[in-house]
Formats: C-alpha cells, structure tokens, sequence
C-alpha cells in the first residue's frame, strides 16, 4: 500500500510540474509571436524596388492594435519614401506583426 501511495504522489508531483512547465512555455513564447519589425521593413522594401529604387524607409517597433471590421490583431507603422516623376512621394503602410502581411499602404 505504501508504494502505491508512492506511486500516486509521485504522478501529482508529475502533473503538477508538468503544468506549471506547459504555463511558463507558453508566457516565454507569447511575447516571441511577432515578427522582427525589420524583417517586415526588409520585405516591404524589397516590394517597392521592384517598380523603382527608394530614398528612404522607416518602421515603428512598438506593435499597436488595430481592428478592421470584426477582425483585431496587433500591427507595426511604417513608411516608404520614393523619387515618382522626379517628385519626393511618401507611403505609409501597415503590417500585421504576427505575420507580417501589409494590411493596408496609402499615398500621403
């Protein structure tokens, strides 16, 4: 009986630090789901050469939230500034931070 009880408590103590690992995995990558704001930048820019070279880029690395529609997700700011008939002309873009997809880029 008192191998049995051994047993039983060495399977809760188990358990038990089996959950309490499963929790702290799960914080030590809840923070590590977004995407590099410069590896996002990086592909944006490589987009925008594809038509014409660029003078300058930008990004934000804080991520913000944004909701579009019933859709809510977390997303990081940026620009792109390119020569367009010899004329300055800036763009701004945003980027969903989980996957890195451009959400929405306008003309300023």
């Amino acid at each position: 009986m008192a191998a049995r009880n051994g047993q039983l408590y060495q399977l809760s103590l188990t358990g038990v630090l089996g959950g309490i690992m499963g929790i702290f995995i799960t914080q030590l990558f809840k923070g590590a789901a977004h995407l590099d704001p410069d590896t996002i930048l990086d592909r944006v820019k490589r987009q925008f050469r594809q038509e014409s070279p660029i003078e300058g880029a930008w990004i934000e690395h804080q991520t913000v939230p944004y909701q579009k529609f019933a859709v809510k997700t977390r997303v990081y700011y940026g620009g792109i500034n390119r020569y367009e008939d010899d004329q300055l002309v800036q763009y701004q873009f945003i980027a969903d931070a989980k996957t890195g997809s451009v959400l929405d880029i306008h003309r300023l």
